[in-house]
Order: C-alpha cells, then structure tokens, then sequence
C-alpha cells in the first residue's frame, strides 16, 4: 500500500489525501491489475472544496475576460506540450489504443480549453430600446457561483473538460469529480493548473464514488449548478435530488443511436465510416451507432462486407501501433457486455462474428473483447432496446422510410442518430422526423464545438458546447434604464 502510486485531490491549488484516509483500488484494463490508488472523498473533502471554491469566487467572477482567456489558451498549450505523458496516462487508465487518445482525447481536451478561452470573449448578450417608451432593456449574463461538474469514465478528460472548461471561463468555481474508475488524467491535468497561472480554489478535483465523493456535490445545498454526464439512472437519481434545491442541472445521458443506411448512399465511405462508428473506442461511446438498419436491397451485401471488415480489426493491447480494440474498461463492465451478448443469443440473435472474450499473451487478466455483430429480426429486442457500450452492434434490415423511423425513435434514447442517403428530400424528412439531439447525414462524429451538444428523452436535459455552455453556467438578469 504504501509503495504503490496515490493519486491526490486538488483543493485550493494543493494537493491532498483524502481526510478520512479512504482509498479505492485503481485497476489497468490492459492486464487486471491494481496500479494505483484513488482517494474515495467523503462530505468533509466535497465541503474543503466548496470552502476553498467559495472563498476563490469573489475575485475569479471580477476578473477580466481577457485574463480569464489567456489562463484558458496556457492550460490548453500545456496539454499539448504533455501530449505523450497524458495520452499514455489515459491509454493506461483507460484501456483504450494509445494511438487513438494521442490523436482523438488529449487534443480535444486541449480544444476544450482553448476553445472556451476564445469564446469568453465573443459570448454577448442582449439588449432591447423599448421605442416610444424612452427605455432600453439589457441583459447581463453573470457567473452562478460555485458549480458541480461530475464527468464518465469513457472519454475521461475529453468529456472532464468540456465541463469545466466552460464553467470556469464564464467566472464560476468548480468542485468536479472526474470517475473514479479513469481518474489519471485529472490528476496530471492537477499538476499544469498553477503552471497556467490558475488561482488556487478555482477548480477544485476531489476524487471518488459516485455514491460517496458525488453525492456528496449533488445535495451540497451552496453548489448551485451540476453538470453531469453518465448513465441514465444515474441522472435520474441526480435530477431527484437538485431539483427541489432548485439546482440548475445539465445531464448528458445514454444513448441507443440508430445508423440508417439507404441504397442510393455513397457505399464505401459509408462502409468504412460505420465500422467506425461502430467500434471507435472500443464501442464505448455514447454516440456509436449501435443500432444498424440497412435497406432490404442491400441487406445481404451490406452484411458481408461489414462482418469481412469487422473480423480484420485487431485486439490487441494498446500500446501497439497495430491496435485497432483495445482493453474494456473494468471487469465489472466487460461482464455487463458479455451478458448482453449471451441475451442476444436467448432472444434468437445470429452473431455474425466476434462474442468472446480475447485472451492476450502476457496479459491474460486484461478485460478485451471481440468487436461483435449480431443480426437480429424484430427491433423489440433487449439488445436493440438497451444501451450496451461496448463493442457489440446489431444490423437487421428494413423495407422503406417509414419502417425505419418507427423502429430508430421507438427507444427510449434520443441522443443522436446517422443518416447515409445521397436523396435530399428523404434528408430532410427524416432529419426533422427523428428523436435526437444530433443527426448526422452522410458523416459521423464530425464535431463543430460552436454547436449545441445533447439529447431528448432519456438522453439527457440540456446542452453542452459552444456558447449554450456559457449560457448554462450564467444566470441571464435583465436590466431596464428608463431615459
């Protein structure tokens, strides 16, 4: 215990153990084994944090844009500059291909900053001339406080600083629990914060359970805003408890995302884009479209040519070059996936390739699993009705317009969904017609941060990116001057 690494929380610009000295085994995906410890805060750390982000606010929420900006665009140059060291960090906490959190994760995270740094300066507000009535209406666009922000373990800095990022750029102070089952990241991201000239008890990092360290943020009755990204039931639980504090809530939950594939779509682009789609990040992604429906003229070519280039992606462990599917991240979650694999197969699905577990020289205890395809043959399925995250995707084929958009809003999801058509027309019926937050037509993953990010229904409530996150963690007052 005491060789082993610990990870710290970060409380006003210092690092520290957790107060009741409570730790929580930290396991890499690539071989099953404890590397680290990761503090599991209590109420008492959440309250040091609070306390310490408090006593920050009255000065941060004065400083000028311009100064807020430029801390922004330096954290964002320092994660750049430490390119290498957080990409192996995230691989390794993580499980996913180094390859990929080199070119996808810590560059965004980077974005993030950067981003925001720059949009801080253009967010304007409104103003109105009451004419005839010698008036002018303004609005101001002030911080709220002290917020929380409670980030998944998927895309660990990525999706960490797309919240704060944004909170601490519109002059509000952070209390903010990345998972504790990524937590790495978060910690390294620690060590650049006063490098980049951050006050101490801007962003706090307290680190632990969701049913401890989170908790603990959510009924915080002086954290007045949370922003959380996470399963479902999750932000249920979440939203039960902030909304009789009158807590201002951002919850960006699961998804079941359709990708709806017509004949007279541009095939090869299609072909390689969904394969993709599917398996990016070990298909632990909340917007993977893992619900595949195909035109029935299609269908039979579709399905050879998907699995032949499904069965050439390479498991492996993620420090190789070659790695197309790195490592699940836990075994707690490589368990869940399995058995929704072993569910397909009761409920009469076909795997076409993949279902098993992978066993890597060297690294037998490592969480890895086949990229699978299961075909099935009624979207009433649990398969195709329950969020999975994983490498496991279903393709079924559907006879016109109608069939399918039936089937793609049926879920209780609405996150986003992936149109391949080259019809304009259809473009436009169905992109109005589906239930989600974000439709692709023709791409996938293609993200401007200038637009809103979220879902409908049991995907979430609210949106994230661009200036509707400055919008978020601003509370709008009106000012009328009569002249």
């Amino acid at each position: 215990m005491t060789k082993m690494k610990k990870i710290q929380n970060f409380i006003n610009g210092k690092f520290t153990n957790p107060i009741s000295n409570n730790w929580i085994d930290n396991y890499c995906p690539f071989n099953g084994e404890v590397y680290s410890l990761t503090p599991n805060s209590s109420k008492e750390d959440v309250e040091s944090a609070y306390q310490s982000a408090e006593f920050a606010f009255t000065l941060w929420s004065q400083t000028t844009l311009e100064e807020r900006s430029r801390i922004l665009i330096k954290i964002s140059e320092l994660l750049e500059k430490n390119l290498e060291r957080f990409a192996e960090a995230e691989s390794r906490d993580n499980g996913k291909p180094i390859s990929l959190a080199k070119a996808i994760d810590i560059p965004r995270a980077a974005s993030n900053f950067r981003f925001f740094g720059n949009a801080i300066t253009q967010f304007a507000s409104e103003s109105h001339e009451s004419v005839g009535q010698n008036a002018i209406n303004y609005t101001l666009r002030q911080p709220i406080g002290v917020v929380g922000c409670i980030s998944p373990w998927n895309l660990p800095l990525y999706l960490f600083t797309w919240k704060i990022a944004p909170a601490i750029a519109a002059g509000n102070c952070v209390v903010a629990k990345p998972s504790e089952v990524t937590p790495m990241t978060a910690y390294l991201l620690s060590e650049i914060l006063n490098e980049a000239g951050l006050p101490k008890g801007v962003l706090n990092i307290v680190h632990g359970l969701g049913t401890t360290t989170g908790q603990a943020i959510v009924v915080h009755p002086n954290i007045k805003a949370i922003s959380f990204t996470g399963g479902t039931t999750t932000g249920a639980h979440i939203a039960k408890i902030a909304a009789p504090m009158f807590k201002k809530l951002s919850l960006e939950l699961g998804g079941k995302n359709p990708n709806i594939i017509f004949a007279d779509c541009d095939y090869e682009n299609m072909l390689e884009t969904t394969v993709r789609s599917s398996f990016a990040n070990q298909g632990q992604i909340c917007l993977c479209g893992s619900r595949i429906f195909v035109e029935a003229s299609i269908y039979d070519k579709f399905k050879t040519d998907f699995v032949k280039k499904v069965k050439q992606l390479k498991v492996g462990h993620p420090a190789e070059s070659s790695t197309d599917i790195g490592a699940l991240v836990s075994r707690l979650h490589l368990d869940k996936v399995l058995s929704y694999i072993e569910i397909g197969k009761k409920e009469g699905g076909k795997i076409l390739c993949g279902g098993n577990q992978v066993i890597i020289y060297n690294y037998e205890n490592g969480y890895y699993l086949e990229p699978t395809v299961i075909e099935v043959n009624s979207d009433e399925c649990r398969i195709n009705q329950e969020e999975i995250f994983g490498p496991v995707v279903t393709i079924m084929p559907f006879k016109n317009e109608d069939d399918v958009l039936h089937m793609a809003n049926k879920v209780k999801y609405g996150l986003s969904a992936t149109i391949w058509t080259n019809n304009l027309k259809r473009t436009m019926r169905l992109s109005n017609q589906l239930h989600a937050g974000i439709v692709w037509v023709n791409t996938w993953m293609l993200r401007d941060l200038r637009t809103p990010f979220g879902g409908v229904k049991a995907s979430g409530v609210g949106r994230e990116g661009g200036f509707e996150a400055l919008r978020f963690f601003t509370e709008a007052k009106n000012v009328c001057v009569k002249y």
